[in-house]
């Protein structure tokens, strides 16, 4: 029942929090208000999973959130211009963690809070806006930008000598090999 065309929408976050939807502000209720019902509308947002409870067992489990499926992949993109990649590679390497806290009732743990000053950290220049298309049960991205942007297109291009020379790439791999290449005989005794 999901419309025939594809739908465009933008969200903007300031700090990590999402503010507003097609450059209008709203408040956080509203903003998951709308969000629910454009992602609902185009047949996004739910998710049929067997996971494993706290106790042990294992469950079967439909969540329904379009909105927030909407919200997760905007701020994914937005993150993937603005944070380092080490500092990005920390957060999703602590990110589970912090939803298992979450949903097994730990909100208040020293943990959870000790985390979330992480996160928050993180989040500080995790301010711009996403485009995403809607379309049958779909969310793509298809724009990000942001005042913060660590991507620059003139250093990422492997064409151009002047901006970055593939013969520098020997030592930088020589190096980081190097560990390897120390334990590979500990490797062979076993």
């Amino acid at each position: 029942k999901a419309p025939d065309k594809p739908i465009y929408i933008s969200l903007s976050y300031e700090r990590g929090n999402p503010v507003a939807v097609n450059n209008r502000r709203l408040s956080p209720a509203r903003l998951l208000k709308k969000l629910n019902a454009v992602a609902g509308e185009n047949g996004i947002g739910r998710i049929d999973i067997v996971e494993n409870r706290y106790v042990g067992i294992k469950s079967r489990g439909v969540y329904e959130t379009p909105g927030g499926t909407l919200l997760h992949a905007a701020h994914r993109a937005l993150e993937s211009i603005v944070l380092d990649r080490e500092v990005m590679h920390l957060k999703e390497s602590l990110i589970t963690r912090y939803a298992e806290l979450v949903y097994y009732g730990y909100w208040f743990s020293p943990e959870r809070e000790a985390l979330q000053n992480l996160i928050d950290h993180t989040q500080h220049r995790v301010t711009g806006t996403v485009r995403l298309r809607l379309y049958k049960g779909g969310c793509s991205v298809v724009g990000r930008k942001s005042p913060h942007s660590l991507y620059n297109p003139l250093l990422a291009t492997f064409e151009k000598e002047d901006v970055y020379n593939q013969r520098d790439a020997a030592g930088f791999i020589k190096i980081n090999a190097l560990r390897l290449q120390l334990g590979a005989p500990r490797k062979r005794e076993n």
